[in-house]
Parts: structure tokens; C-alpha cells; sequence
């Protein structure tokens, strides 16, 4: 069973409020990536995907990663909304991270705008910042949600919330 939810401050998002199926929503908020020290992805034009209990999970466009950044790997894992994901290790000059990222080479119907798009667990990588505010990763190993002053929860993705 769920915690008590959480309300939302003035300029605040509840990710109770949040939809199920999930909503890919346009975002220009400046969106910055750090790895090994040198930044990887730095974008203004980017999606939110927003998921009942979830932390909004940031698409940035494949075009504003840097050079060599992105790196194909095996595997891939089914999402029932958004089909099936492809992963990437993110490099830099100076430091790694193995399947850090994910993207949908050909999403579902309702999630084409995610086409081109590069997703990434923000835990995996120096930082990410969304308009100068450092992100906090969501919990757990399987979700990429990106936490900011922006959003309450309780958040999914910790130990015993699976059931939620």
C-alpha cells in the first residue's frame, strides 16, 4: 500500500496527478548533462514523460549530445505504452556509464514524438540540471524518473513499492 500523498506547494506537480496511460509532454526548460567532469547533452528543447507516481522522465534530442557521447550496447526491455527500448553506454573523455541510457527506435502510437529522443538515469551520470537545479535520481534501479523541487510524492521506485 501507497504512502499518504504529498500536496503540492504553490508551482508545484504532484506525480499523483500524473496519467496512466503516460503523457509525453514539450518541455523548453534548459536541460544539462555532466560526465566525467565535461558536459554531454545540453539542450532547451526536450519531453517530459509523465507517469502516475512516477518523477518525470526527460527525452532529450539525439542532436544534443555531444559527439561520441552515445554508444549502442545489447539488450533492450518492452514498455507496454512505449514499445520497445534500445540501450546506450554514455562516454566521455574522462569516465564511462554502461547503459545508462535508452531510447525507442520505433515508439507506439501516442509516443512517436519520442523518436530521436535519448532518455538517461541521472544517478549514472555526474549530473543532470533542468533550468540551473541539480536533479536527484528516482529510486530503484528501473526507473529513470528525474526529482526536482517541481514535484512531490511519494515517489515509486524504492524498496516496497513496487505493488503501488
Amino acid at each position: 500500500m501507497r504512502q499518504r500523498r504529498d500536496t503540492p506547494g504553490p508551482g508545484q506537480e504532484s506525480v499523483w496527478d500524473y496519467p496512466r496511460p503516460p503523457r509525453v509532454e514539450a518541455s523548453s526548460e534548459r536541460v544539462v548533462v555532466r560526465l566525467g567532469g565535461e558536459v554531454i547533452a545540453d539542450t532547451t528543447s526536450s519531453f517530459r514523460v509523465l507517469e502516475t507516481s512516477h518523477p518525470p522522465t526527460y527525452y532529450l534530442p539525439r542532436s544534443s549530445f555531444a559527439d561520441g557521447v552515445l554508444e549502442p550496447v545489447a539488450g533492450s526491455s518492452m514498455c507496454e505504452f512505449k514499445g520497445r527500448a534500445a540501450y546506450l553506454t554514455l562516454r566521455s573523455e574522462r569516465a564511462s556509464a554502461p547503459r545508462a541510457a535508452w531510447y525507442y527506435p520505433t515508439p507506439q502510437p501516442g509516443f512517436e514524438q519520442l523518436a530521436d529522443h535519448i532518455a538517461l538515469y541521472p544517478g549514472m551520470v555526474d549530473s543532470c540540471e533542468i533550468d540551473g537545479e541539480t536533479v536527484l535520481a528516482q529510486d530503484g534501479d528501473f526507473y529513470g524518473g528525474w526529482i526536482t523541487s517541481r514535484v512531490v510524492g511519494p515517489f515509486k521506485g524504492a524498496a516496497g513499492t513496487l505493488g503501488w
